[in-house]
């Protein structure tokens, strides 16, 4: 049988309320514990783990044709956030470590075989240069404005005091425009 229940509160006791339909016919139980009531009837069971201690001396219960309220005194003048106790959850395991720069060289390879030439390496110069820190971006932009495009560097301590000299490939010459 299903049935269901609800509770409200005051500054001193909870009422509980299990909606019940011909309870007093139901061979129906009510057990008041210090933090624990349970109702029972022919084909239903009801057990709660209260959210604080209770006075179960003080606590009463009335079962009528269609519900069983029950009457907590509270053992403290103190707002229930919950009718239950929070149940512990375990804690969860920690997850799988991600290896972010295998992850990234992954990627890496993979875009590198679906370009080819000096569109793989132009995408390679875009990544590196959008995954990079501030100074690192600083230190490709000196360097290959300098240099005109010979070189390009990402480490601002080799480029960042001096000027960048312009290093072309051999057997090319650099023809400034």
């Amino acid at each position: 049988m299903s049935a269901r229940h609800d509770w409200y509160q005051s500054d001193s006791k909870v009422t509980v309320t299990v909606m019940l339909k011909n309870a007093a016919e139901k061979n129906c139980k009510v057990n008041i514990g210090e933090s624990t009531i349970s109702v029972s009837a022919d084909d239903y069971s009801l057990g709660l783990e209260l959210f604080r201690p209770i006075d179960a001396a003080k606590s009463t219960y009335k079962i009528t044709p269609y519900k069983v309220e029950i009457v907590l005194a509270k053992s403290s003048a103190e707002r229930w956030e919950s009718l239950e106790k929070k149940k512990e959850v375990a804690p969860e395991p920690k997850k799988n470590f991600h290896d972010w720069d295998k992850l990234a060289k992954e990627i890496t390879e993979s875009d590198a075989k679906e370009a080819e030439g000096e569109e793989a390496l132009e995408r390679l110069f875009k990544k590196i240069y959008s995954d990079s820190s501030e100074e690192v971006k600083r230190a490709m932009n000196k360097s290959y404005s300098e240099s005109g495009g010979t070189v390009l560097s990402t480490n601002w301590k080799d480029v960042g005091d001096k000027p960048v000299e312009v290093k072309p490939p051999d057997g090319i010459e650099f023809k400034k425009w």
